[in-house]
């Protein structure tokens, strides 16, 4: 079983946020992707349809989430199920950096509002 040391993890940074990777196929996950996302206050990520279940965990902080147009304000301890098809979007309100752990299967993409598909390397 491989143990994903904190040095080890690769850290990306898109749309203002960080997102540090631990569990991907590059570390010998085979089906299960895993990161931690800093939101930085003030962020507002752009709306997106995801096409794999998203676990979002939120560790510390708040944010407000919208899912397919119901905004959620969510807290630390409060998870989220994000189900396939689903829209998107992550704003931190706040002057606080908010920290989340995601949990997806290998193979997760993002389509923007324009049409634009992204892979995120942290999720693949």
């Amino acid at each position: 079983m491989p143990v994903i040391r904190p040095s080890e993890a690769v850290t990306h940074a898109i749309h203002g946020a960080r997102f540090v990777s631990y569990a991907t196929p590059l570390t010998g996950s085979k089906e299960l992707c895993a990161w931690r996302g800093e939101i930085p206050g003030g962020t507002k990520a752009p709306a997106h349809t995801v096409n794999r279940e998203e676990i979002f965990h939120l560790l510390a902080g708040e944010l407000l989430i919208t899912l397919d147009d119901d905004v959620h304000r969510i807290a630390a301890g409060d998870t989220v199920i994000i189900n396939p098809g689903a829209t998107l979007s992550v704003e931190n309100p706040t002057d606080q950096t908010a920290v989340s752990w995601v949990t997806t299967s290998i193979g997760l993409e993002a389509v923007l509002a324009d049409g634009t598909v992204i892979t995120p390397p942290w999720a693949n």
